[in-house]
C-alpha cells in the first residue's frame, strides 16, 4: 500500500460510508414502492395473476373500456349519487387506480373509445363523449345523444354496442320477450307467428356513427332472429361482427310433458354468433341443441324437442356453449402480452345462470376461444374462474362477484368488470 496516495486512504472511509448510505437508501426506496394488489382467489393458467384495479366503484359495473392512455371507464348498472359512469386513472403505473372518479347522469350497459371520444349507451339511448388529452373526465357538455326512440321494454333492454372502423356503430335491440308467445312466460301459450316483435326487436342494427340525434327507425336491421346479444363485438382481424346469444329460458317450466328437468337445465345452448349482413338466426321459433348439434324447432311452434321444420334455415352457432350461462360481453384478444396461442381468440364473460335450479347454477367464469385466420381454432376453455367465491352456486345471490365486462389495455392486459361489488381486475402475463 505504499505507493497508493496518502490522500486517497483519508478518503476511503468516507467513500464507503456514502456507498453504505446509497445502498440502504435504495433498500428503503423498494420497501416503500407500493406493490399491487394481487388476487390469488382468480384461477388463472400458469404464468397470469390478477391485479385488483379497484375494489367497491359506487356501484355494480356493467361494460368497461380502456384508453390509449390506460384510463379505465365503467358503465355502472345503476346510478349513484345521481352518477352512472366512473373513470379510473392509473397514475403510477403500479395495476392499481389511485384517482377514481364520477360522471354522467345514466346507468347501462354499453361501452367502448374509439379515437377521440368515448361511446356509452342506456337502455333508452346511445351518447358519445369527447375525451381530452390529459384528461380523466369528459366534458360533460361535450355529450352528445347519438341515437334515441329504442321501444321502451321491462326485459332485455341492454343497448350493447361495436364501432367496426369505419364508420358504423351496431346496436343490439334484445327481444322482450322469452319466446313471442302471445302470453309471455305462460306455461302452455301458443307462440306468434309470425312474430311482431321481430319488426323493432330481436337482433342488431346499424347507424351512421357520425350522424347526432339519429332515432332508432333511421338504424337499418343488419341481422335478425337473436333472442338479446349483451355481448356485441367487432373483430378487426376478419372485419366482421361476432355477439353472444343469451339461450331462451324454461323449456322443461312451460312444456313438462316435452322436456325433463335435466333438460330444462341443459337447453338451449348459448350461441357465440358470426353475424354478416342480413343473417337470420331462428329465434323464436328456433333454438339450438348442443346434443343434436343443430336448430331444433320451439313447443311454441309445434316442436317436440325432435323436430326441426323451418330452423333447417337459421344460422347456425360457430361455437355452443352450456345452457343457462348468460354470457354478456365478448373481446378479441389484439394485444402482445399473451401467449401466442391467444392472439386474435375471444374472451367471453358468463355473467352466471339463474333458471338451472334446482340443479347448480353455471358460468360466473372467463372462456377464452382460440381463433386462426379468422376461423374457431380449438375448444373453448375456462381460463379466469373463481369470481363467484363459491361452489356449487345455489343461486345468483350467493356468488360474490360475477363478470360482466371486458377490455384489452394498451399494454396486453385483459380487463374484468364485476356486476355485484364494481371490482375491477387487471389480467397480466409474466410467463
Amino acid at each position: 500500500m505504499k505507493n497508493i496516495p496518502l490522500l486517497f486512504l483519508a478518503f476511503l472511509p468516507c467513500f464507503w460510508a456514502c456507498k453504505n448510505n446509497t445502498e440502504n437508501a435504495s433498500s428503503e426506496t423498494a420497501k416503500t414502492t407500493p406493490s399491487p394488489s394481487i388476487d390469488s382467489s382468480i384461477v388463472l393458467p400458469a404464468g397470469f395473476k390478477a391485479v385488483v384495479v379497484a375494489e367497491n366503484l359506487d356501484a355494480g359495473g356493467r361494460h368497461i373500456a380502456v384508453n390509449t392512455n390506460g384510463d379505465i371507464y365503467v358503465q355502472m348498472s345503476q346510478l349513484a349519487g345521481g352518477k352512472g359512469l366512473a373513470a379510473l386513472r392509473d397514475a403510477d403505473g403500479d395495476g392499481e387506480a389511485e384517482q377514481i372518479q364520477y360522471f354522467g347522469s345514466h346507468s347501462g350497459t354499453g361501452m367502448e373509445v374509439s379515437g377521440n371520444y368515448l361511446y356509452c349507451s342506456s337502455d333508452d339511448e346511445v351518447f358519445r363523449y369527447d375525451l381530452k388529452t390529459g384528461q380523466l373526465l369528459p366534458d360533460e357538455n361535450s355529450r352528445v345523444l347519438l341515437i334515441g326512440g329504442f321501444p321502451k321494454q321491462n326485459e332485455h333492454a341492454s343497448k350493447s354496442l361495436a364501432l367496426d372502423g369505419a364508420g358504423n356503430i351496431y346496436v343490439n335491440i334484445g327481444a322482450p320477450s322469452n319466446a313471442c308467445q302471445v302470453e309471455n312466460r305462460s306455461a302452455g301459450s301458443p307462440g306468434q307467428d309470425p312474430c311482431p316483435l321481430l319488426e323493432e326487436h330481436g337482433g342488431i342494427w346499424k347507424f351512421d356513427v357520425s350522424k347526432v340525434a339519429q332515432q332508432a327507425k333511421d338504424g337499418k336491421r343488419y341481422a335478425s332472429g337473436i333472442r338479446n346479444a349483451v355481448a356485441v363485438a367487432w373483430n378487426p382481424s376478419t372485419n366482421g361482427l361476432f355477439a353472444m346469444q343469451h339461450g331462451r329460458d324454461q323449456l322443461g317450466e312451460f312444456w313438462p310433458k316435452l322436456y325433463s328437468e335435466a333438460q330444462n337445465a341443459e337447453l338451449p345452448a348459448e350461441e357465440f354468433l358470426q353475424i354478416n349482413e342480413g343473417d337470420f338466426f331462428g329465434w323464436p321459433y328456433c333454438y339450438f341443441d348442443p346434443m343434436k348439434n343443430e336448430k331444433v324447432l320451439g313447443p311454441e311452434y309445434g316442436g317436440d324437442g325432435k323436430k326441426t321444420g323451418r330452423c333447417e334455415q337459421a344460422k347456425g352457432p360457430i361455437v355452443a356453449f352450456p345452457a343457462h350461462m348468460a354470457p354478456n360481453d365478448l373481446v378479441f384478444y389484439n394485444g402482445k402480452m399473451f401467449p401466442e396461442k391467444y392472439r386474435n381468440g375471444a374472451f367471453i364473460a358468463f355473467h352466471g345462470s339463474w333458471n338451472r335450479s334446482p340443479q347448480e347454477q353455471k358460468g360466473y367464469f372467463v372462456a377464452f376461444v382460440p381463433f386462426k385466420e379468422g376461423k374457431v381454432a380449438g375448444d373453448w376453455e375456462p381460463c379466469a374462474d373463481g369470481f363467484a367465491g363459491i361452489k356449487p352456486i345455489p343461486s345468483p345471490s350467493d356468488a360474490m362477484h360475477r363478470p360482466t365486462g371486458l377490455a384489452i389495455g394498451p399494454d396486453g392486459a385483459l380487463y374484468i368488470c364485476d356486476s355485484v361489488k364494481g371490482k375491477i381486475w387487471k389480467i397480466v402475463y409474466e410467463g
